[in-house]
């Protein structure tokens, strides 16, 4: 039986590795995986998720079309990335920082950064690929927090059998050309990805990250004394 204790130590080993080893994961354990993700919630049952797995073959030519629109100066996603002006892009700032020094690519280092990107863009060498797409129903809020929480699940699973993902937004800047190469249509819109697979261990980058804020940061209580 799992105590409470193990769950929540099991949550917290959840992280994101920036390096992955070139072991598929197994069709048995990747469709156990997809029946953990199904089972999230969604606003009124409308399961509003529209996945898109992507190996071999498929995830090379994703990769380099992603890259040359890199390249290229072509973004164009779906949605507004912007993390305004403070603590939230202070926050990304911050991870930016850690993940380019474990790699040792210093502040200065142009090629070097844009490498980073690239590095995002071929999933870390991750075996497989998800896409997350969702329709745009209303302003799309709704759809896009039952996505997250789909997302949630899944990585959570992959834990649970022993592989890691990483949620990427990078791919999500170019949504046109990844609905083109896997014929989405176009009312669907690209939230994010996940890279998946076995986690590398030797890599710097396994643990790579800078933690969580205190809870006293984000978390106000109204008339729920002894919490924090």
């Amino acid at each position: 039986m799992t105590t409470t204790q193990q769950l929540s130590d099991f949550i917290r080993s959840r992280h994101s590795p920036r390096q992955f080893l070139p072991e598929p994961i197994p069709a048995p354990t990747l469709r156990q995986v997809l029946e953990d993700a199904q089972s999230a919630p969604s606003n009124s049952n409308t399961q509003p998720w529209n996945i898109h797995i992507v190996s071999g073959a498929t995830k090379d030519r994703v990769t380099q079309a992603m890259i040359a629109d890199l390249e290229a100066g072509k973004f164009h996603p779906d949605f507004n990335t912007d993390y305004g002006t403070d603590t939230y892009l202070r926050r990304s700032q911050e991870l930016a920082a850690s993940t380019y020094l474990a790699q040792g690519v210093a502040r200065n280092d142009t090629e070097g950064r844009v490498e980073v990107i690239r590095k995002n863009l071929r999933f870390y060498d991750a075996p497989h690929a998800v896409f997350l797409f969702m329709p745009m129903m209303g302003d799309g809020i709704r759809a896009s927090g039952d996505l997250g929480m789909y997302a949630q699940n899944f990585l959570l699973s992959l834990t649970a059998h022993g592989y890691h993902g990483i949620p990427l937004a990078s791919a999500a800047m170019f949504p046109d050309t990844v609905r083109e190469i896997l014929e989405v249509p176009a009312e669907f819109k690209l939230q994010f990805a996940l890279a998946i697979g076995k986690g590398d261990p030797t890599s710097p980058l396994y643990n790579a990250g800078v933690g969580r804020v205190p809870l006293s940061e984000s978390v106000t209580l109204h008339d729920t004394p002894g919490v924090l």
